[in-house]
C-alpha cells in the first residue's frame, strides 16, 4: 500500500521542479531591458575546457541598457566575444580592451509580441508538466484504492493533490503575466 503523505509530498516537489523550470527558462528570454541571466547559457574555451561566462568574468548590468563583462584574465577577451557570437544571445559584443559590453537593443512592437507569444508556450509546457503530475498521482491512488486504501483517505488525497495543482497553476500565471508585463513595458 502506498503512503499518501509521501506521494503528495513527491507530487508537491515535481511541481514545483516544473515552476522553477519556467522561472529559469523566463529569466533568459530577452525583454529589452539588461539582464545577465541571458548569459546564463554561454559556455567559454577556457584553458582547453569548456566553463560557464560567469567563472571566467564578472558580469554585470551598469544601467538598463548595458550589461558588462570583466574578464578576470584579459587574455581570454577573444574567447569571451567568440563564445558570446556562438550563442543564441543574438547582440554583437563590443570590446574597449578591458572590458566587452553588450548594448541591448529595444525590441520592436511585433519582436515583443513573438517574445509573449515564446513566454507563453514555455508556461504551457509547465502547466502541462504539473497536469502531467496530477494524472499521476491520481493513477496511482485509483490502484491504491484497489490494494485497500480507504475511499475516504483517497478522496482526502484527491483533494489535497487538486490544491497542489491550482497552487502550481496560479504560480506559473503570475510568473507568465509578471514575465509578459516586463516585455510589453516601453
Amino acid at each position: 500500500m502506498i503512503d499518501v503523505k509521501t506521494t503528495l509530498n513527491e507530487s508537491e516537489e515535481r511541481m514545483q521542479m516544473a515552476a522553477m523550470f519556467l522561472e529559469e527558462q523566463l529569466g533568459r528570454i530577452r525583454a529589452g531591458r539588461a539582464n545577465v541571466a541571458i548569459l546564463d547559457g554561454v559556455k567559454v574555451e577556457s584553458y582547453g575546457s569548456m566553463v560557464p561566462l560567469n567563472q571566467v568574468a564578472n558580469v554585470s548590468a551598469p544601467d538598463a541598457r548595458t550589461i558588462a563583462i570583466k574578464p578576470w584574465d584579459k587574455k581570454q577577451i577573444k574567447s569571451i566575444e567568440k563564445a558570446i557570437m556562438d550563442s543564441d544571445v543574438g547582440i554583437t559584443p563590443d570590446n574597449n580592451g578591458e572590458i566587452i559590453r553588450l548594448g541591448i537593443p529595444q525590441p520592436t512592437e511585433e519582436r515583443r509580441r513573438d517574445l509573449v507569444k515564446q513566454c507563453s508556450k514555455i508556461a504551457e509546457k509547465a502547466k502541462v508538466e504539473v497536469r502531467n503530475v496530477r494524472s499521476d498521482v491520481k493513477d496511482k491512488l485509483k490502484k491504491a484504492m484497489k490494494d485497500g486504501l480507504s475511499e475516504d483517505n483517497e478522496k482526502d488525497a484527491e483533494l489535497e493533490l487538486q490544491k497542489l495543482h491550482d497552487k502550481y497553476i496560479k504560480q506559473i500565471d503570475d510568473l507568465l503575466e509578471g514575465k509578459n508585463k516586463e516585455i510589453m513595458t516601453v
